[in-house]
């Protein structure tokens, strides 16, 4: 019985569409390529000094060992939603699976840095490209519940960032740094056979050629713009140094010819309306301004609580935990709740809430323990961003279902944008300050007051209560 009724079904975009019969495996085999990308952000961390000890690396290019892989998955995500939603999801996922897997081999086996960054720069290929054609994937094949389902992919990333330090730091010590590589192969060999059987084929939603000027200038776009922005945040920087200038210089050039591209081509790479239309373009800065404030800084909370606190490593490393604790905890109930909040509800109250936390985060109470204040403080913006995350998710795909993985890559490339500038800004504005702690400190109430300043922003996100 149920083999006739996958033989039967018929994906497509429609609200209206049957669920497929095995929708709860599509999604565990979609989950399984998201939370390899997920831990690959955060894995190689803990591992720079061993990488770095064993390859002779100067520290400059260690560090690009994981600066490539965020600025290859910043550009790839716009890239594989549009050939998701023009070629067919099934084939992009299926090739970044396959990319994924071979360049984590490779990476296992790199003899010297140089290699190295090259191989994460593939990697980040196949794992910037899993997250838009996840989304189309579910959104194809789960009906009425595609927003329940796109809104669970919040806990996955949490769950990521939890195992990879903890994986990274166990490999590091019990076997080589080569295993924070190497253990994606098994498991990404599982990964690609298990989508060849099970993920249903889907067919291409569009005609027409690729637009590889469109994708040449988004390339040029995100890579002069970010490294120059990486670069600053060296510390030993300055802002009128030639090499930062010419590549935002660049960035700008590169900026106004991709939107006039987008505007005037008849088959643009991203749809103009998709960058500025209603509902996408304040979307499209909430996310910007989200990945800055939420996920960029949060990376650094850690490195925070070892400068000003002076708390020890190991327990500096376990905030992060209690924010994607906190994450957790939340994000199934606001996907539940969802079809009655609608989208502007949840992210004001999210927003407010992550806002609350980071301010406390620069409060230092007397009597009472720094670590514990740090912990309730993470777990309480944790909790901000499980609210946020499902309704931002969600916000605006009712209105382009057929183009729901291309709004997904735009939506990551803006997030992880914000995240990288964050970082950037963060990192130099620490290199250049005499209290590396209190500089810090102020960061996180300007990242606090950024969050609380979008605000005004949501009454311009379409509203949407119930499935679509």
């Amino acid at each position: 019985m149920a083999s006739s009724e996958v033989e039967s079904y018929t994906p497509g975009t429609n609200p209206e569409d049957t669920p497929h019969p095995r929708r709860r495996l599509i999604f565990a085999i979609v989950s399984m390529a998201l939370f390899m990308a997920a831990v690959d952000q955060t894995i190689v961390a803990t591992a720079l000094p061993a990488i770095q000890r064993e390859l002779a690396a100067p520290v400059n290019w260690s560090g690009w060992t994981i600066t490539i892989y965020a600025l290859g998955q910043v550009l790839m995500m716009p890239v594989a939603g549009r050939i998701s939603d023009q070629f067919g999801r099934k084939k992009v996922f299926m090739i970044a699976a396959v990319l994924f897997t071979a360049s984590s081999l490779a990476c296992g086996f790199a003899g010297d840095i140089y290699l190295l960054v090259v191989l994460r720069a593939i990697q980040a290929i196949g794992g910037g490209a899993f997250m838009p054609s996840a989304t189309g994937i579910v959104a194809d094949h789960f009906g009425h519940d595609r927003d329940r389902a796109l809104g669970m992919f919040t806990s996955i990333f949490p769950i990521g960032g939890i195992v990879g330090p903890i994986a990274g730091g166990a490999f590091v010590a019990f076997w080589s740094w080569r295993g924070i590589f190497l253990v994606n192969v098994p498991i990404g060999l599982v990964l690609i056979a298990l989508a060849a059987k099970f993920l249903p084929a889907s067919e291409p939603r569009e005609a027409g050629r690729v637009d590889f000027p469109g994708v040449a200038l988004l390339g040029v776009l995100v890579f002069t713009s970010m490294f120059g922005i990486t670069y600053l945040g060296s510390g030993s920087t300055s802002l009128l140094s030639p090499v930062f200038l010419v590549s935002e210089a660049i960035a700008v050039i590169a900026v106004v010819a991709f939107i006039r591209h987008a505007k005037y081509h008849p088959e643009p790479f991203i749809p103009f309306e998709l960058m500025r239309g209603r509902g996408f373009g304040v979307m499209n800065l909430i996310n910007l301004c989200y990945g800055a404030a939420a996920l960029g800084f949060g990376a650094l909370v850690p490195l925070y609580a070892e400068d000003r606190f002076h708390i020890r490593s190991l327990e500096a490393g376990t905030l992060l935990t209690a924010r994607a604790v906190g994450t957790i905890c939340v994000a199934a109930l606001a996907v539940l709740a969802l079809r009655r909040t609608g989208h502007r509800l949840p992210m004001l109250v999210g927003f407010l809430i992550s806002a609350g936390g980071l301010a406390a985060m620069y409060a230092a109470p007397n009597g009472f323990s720094p670590y514990l204040w740090l912990t309730i403080a993470a777990g309480v913006s944790g909790v901000g961003m499980g609210m946020t995350v499902p309704a931002s998710n969600n916000a605006s795909l009712q209105l382009a279902p057929d183009k729901v993985a291309a709004i997904a890559g735009l939506r990551g490339m803006f997030r992880q944008g914000g995240a990288i500038i964050s970082i950037s800004v963060t990192t130099a504005v620490i290199a250049r300050s005499s209290d590396a702690g209190m500089a810090q400190a102020y960061t996180l109430l300007v990242f606090a007051a950024l969050m609380v300043a979008v605000l005004p922003l949501l009454v311009l996100v379409p509203d949407h209560r119930g499935a679509w």
